[in-house]
């Protein structure tokens, strides 16, 4: 549905976007992920026309945009701030974008309808738009660019004026609603998190170029680099250093951890100025509690905080041999204590859950 061919934006001599190629497929929820200036919005607005680009070609549904107004190209966008007209109705609002439709009075009347049944506000229509919530005018904004019935419909950063608890629900909407148009949504977020939960796949953008490009699964479990890893949700480092290697294997010694076999799908660049590391997220180590079964390795540790979440517990812990602590995530079940700061404890992992940075 969207293809970048070499994409390069200039502000003068700043290069926002440098050398953007990549594909967006038909019917797919596609986030641009990334801190705040890395060049993800400037993206997103090359796709709807409101940005031109300086060399490269961006195609819609095999169409190159050259030369194409925003107006004239098969998206629609629902902005960070929702751009609601406060002195229209909610029905007004929708039905904003028919005002030139050559469609009966009566049939603008059913889409307008319509669209606000699909969002979830069926009855709505009368109320005035400044008297809604928020989490209600971004509903209002979904159904204005929906009712045009874009190709591609474009999200820049929709849920971030909203409160923990409706962006979580708001999240769930969207998953939906993608799934009910069956049209390309394409959302520009720095929330790991939202990226993570409401994607079919994730560019990961640094500096205008983007970093790596996969499913969230392998964003998180395989990142492609220590920098993407360290963005993406918490990660665990410890130094280590690379024995041998063949072409399907290397062997490693890391601190706390000892010598390890690691298979050659887990090793990637990235390395720093420190030299090889390896990763591990805090969900893929355990603390062996008394009569706790045997795991694939053991280490030795010392709790040196403990946050208590309700469902969860993280501690960080100090693993013998190393220098700095490392956050293990423990589920709070029935009957399993909360350890205490200075408690010595058993910490179990598998090397398959590793990933060395080299």
């Amino acid at each position: 549905m969207i293809e970048f061919r070499d994409v390069h934006k200039y502000y003068g001599d700043y290069h926002a976007l440098r050398g953007i190629t990549a594909t967006i497929r038909p019917g797919e929820f596609f986030s641009l992920l990334g801190p705040s200036g890395c060049g993800k919005t400037t993206l997103l607005r090359t796709i709807a026309g409101f940005e031109g680009i300086s060399s490269g070609a961006v195609l819609i549904d095999g169409r190159d945009m050259a030369g194409v107004p925003a107006n004239k190209r098969p998206t629609n966008m629902v902005f960070q701030s929702y751009a609601i007209f406060p002195h229209l109705s909610v029905a007004e609002n929708v039905g904003f974008g028919l005002r030139r439709d050559t469609r009966s009075k009566e049939e603008k009347a059913k889409a307008v309808a319509e669209a606000l049944e699909m969002v979830g506000l069926k009855g709505y229509g009368s109320r005035a738009a400044h008297a809604l919530s928020g989490g209600q005018r971004q509903r209002v904004a979904l159904a204005r660019a929906l009712i045009l019935k874009p190709k591609v419909l474009l999200l820049d950063e929709p849920l971030s004026a909203l409160d923990k608890k409706m962006r979580e629900q708001m999240q769930v909407e969207l998953i939906r609603l993608q799934r009910q148009v069956g049209i390309t949504f394409i959302l520009v977020t720095h929330d790991q998190e939202e990226a993570l939960v409401m994607s079919d796949r994730i560019a990961v953008m640094f500096e205008g170029e983007i970093a790596q490009l996969a499913d969230p699964e392998t964003l998180y479990r395989r990142p492609n680099s220590r920098k993407v890893a360290d963005f993406i949700g918490t990660m665990n480092f410890l130094p280590a250093k690379v024995l041998s290697e063949s072409s399907d294997a290397v062997e490693i010694d890391a601190a706390g951890f000892g010598r390890i076999h690691i298979e050659a799908s887990q090793v990637m660049g990235g390395a720093t100025a420190e030299g090889a590391t390896v990763g591990f997220r805090p969900e893929t180590l355990t603390i062996l509690y008394e009569g706790s079964a045997a795991t694939d390795r053991e280490s030795m540790a010392t709790i040196e905080e403990v946050v208590y979440f309700g469902d969860m517990t993280y501690y960080d812990v100090r693993i013998d041999g190393t220098e700095a602590p490392v956050r293990i995530s423990m589920r709070n079940v029935f009957g399993r204590p909360v350890l205490d700061r200075g408690a010595r404890a058993r910490v179990g992992w598998s090397p398959g859950a590793l990933v060395l940075f080299r």
